[in-house]
């Protein structure tokens, strides 16, 4: 039995079916009267918190602040904690502290998820993920315990330091205050703590342990994955910030101090491409800066990190390749290196897989939603609304404009798929269902494109 199993599912099944049981599991403790802070939480309400925070997106249909208790909000946190770095990751480490040692499928399922190249050393990095992982969170709740302590009880105030440095760190944007972060929008504690915890956690973990390698010595060079994604990053914080600004300076920061205006920015830059916080009404921004954190969103964080999108390396990519081709070129080289073909054509066909997902998803929402009743010209903002959380779903960045609450069973299952495609990938969802099956090759023939 256990052999035919090991047949039938592949390394991407078992990814997959793990993140899967683990939101089914989350949905039952969530529908569980325990959990219920105020009233009954229907299941399909159940399964999206559950499947939100497992997935790191931060959507949310119920207040976790108040319609959940202190178990119900306890289960959240394990999940997106559990979803940040992922139930295979905790099974490789707790196997092989016990003298176990790690499967083929875990090694290749692991490497996959969290290395660009294949490395020996995979047990000494999945530790040192762990280790990290808590480390950072401990030093974010000891910064934002000092900022709360000032507006809470100490026990109150360390609760919402670890809820939300856990929730920053894993890039999902749960919060137990119903206004997410608004009420700090202006503090700088707050605000670059959060940042922090989300750049650290949405660069990727390989990344961080390049880094730290190369700082202690131990490492003499920066690979070529750190290094796109270190300038990527940099370049969309950046970017996203100044056009944040520049689009709502005359809008939503208008009356905000500049200090507070340059905060809002770089924080909404941010947050954009993976987390779900906010400290300003995001349905009351103007169309330019919705567009822009579409984009944003799209392009997600970075490989082996806790957030999603179609990442920043798939995008880098891309442009590489446009670059490469108006220039004659066949080959991408970026930093005296020529990327592998079969990396080129998987990036198509992630970003392809992505958009297509995204687009399905929002017609979804549009043609089962109650407002199709209304007359065009009254019901044209929902199309903006759901392609915005639709994206925030893909992204597993938690952002809305306010109508998840709102929306019907049928239109949660919908985002309830999406934020499950955008965390495991819509490509390594369609790929685990044929990768074990191999097409015939025939004679080629050209056909006219462009």
């Amino acid at each position: 039995m256990k052999r035919v199993l090991s047949k039938l599912l592949s390394p991407q099944k078992i990814f997959i079916l793990s993140f899967a049981v683990v939101i089914l599991i989350g949905a039952i403790l969530l529908w569980s009267p325990f959990s219920a802070g105020r009233g009954h939480i229907s299941f399909v309400d159940a399964l999206f918190m559950s499947a939100s925070g497992v997935c790191v997106t931060g959507l949310a249909v119920l207040d976790i602040g108040k319609d959940f208790s202190f178990a119900g909000q306890i289960v959240t946190l394990v999940l997106l904690q559990i979803g940040g770095i992922g139930i295979i990751t905790f099974s490789v480490v707790l196997f092989s502290l016990m003298g176990r040692g790690i499967s083929f499928k875990g090694r290749e399922i692991v490497q996959s998820t969290f290395l660009h190249t294949p490395r020996r050393d995979l047990f000494t990095i999945m530790k040192w993920v762990l280790s990290l992982t808590f480390v950072i969170e401990a030093v974010g709740t000891l910064l934002l315990f000092i900022r709360f302590s000032q507006d809470f009880s100490p026990g109150r105030a360390f609760y919402h330091a670890v809820y939300n440095a856990v929730s920053a760190f894993n890039n999902c944007g749960y919060s137990l205050f119903s206004d997410s972060l608004t009420a700090y929008r202006g503090d700088i504690t707050v605000n670059l703590t959060i940042m922090g915890l989300v750049v650290l956690g949405g660069i990727g973990f390989i990344v961080l342990y390049e880094i730290i390698s190369r700082f202690r010595g131990f490492q003499k060079k920066l690979s070529i994955h750190t290094k796109i994604v270190l300038l990527t990053t940099s370049i969309l914080i950046m970017g996203g910030a100044v056009f944040f600004y520049l689009f709502e300076v005359n809008h939503i920061l208008r009356d905000a101090p500049i200090g507070t205006q340059i905060l809002v920015s770089f924080f909404h830059s941010i947050i954009s491409r993976t987390c779900g916080f906010n400290t300003v009404d995001i349905g009351q921004l103007t169309n330019a800066t919705i567009l822009l954190m579409i984009i944003l969103m799209f392009i997600g964080a970075s490989p082996g990190s806790t957030g999603g999108g179609i990442k920043t390396t798939s995008f880098t990519l891309l442009l590489l390749m446009i670059w490469s081709r108006l220039k004659g070129q066949e080959e991408v080289n970026v930093f005296n290196r020529t990327v592998p073909g079969e990396v080129l054509t998987r990036t198509i066909a992630i970003i392809f897989a992505s958009a297509f997902s995204i687009t399905l998803i929002t017609s979804i929402l549009l043609i089962f939603g109650s407002e199709s009743m209304l007359p065009p010209s009254n019901s044209r903002h929902f199309f903006v609304e759901y392609l915005f959380e639709t994206v925030s779903a893909f992204g597993t960045v938690g952002l809305s404009m306010g109508i998840t609450a709102n929306m019907n069973d049928m239109q949660k299952l919908a985002i309830i798929l999406m934020m499950f495609a955008g965390r495991v990938g819509p490509l390594t969802l369609a790929f685990s269902w044929y990768a074990s099956k191999r097409g015939l090759t025939y004679a080629e023939e050209s056909v006219m494109v462009g």
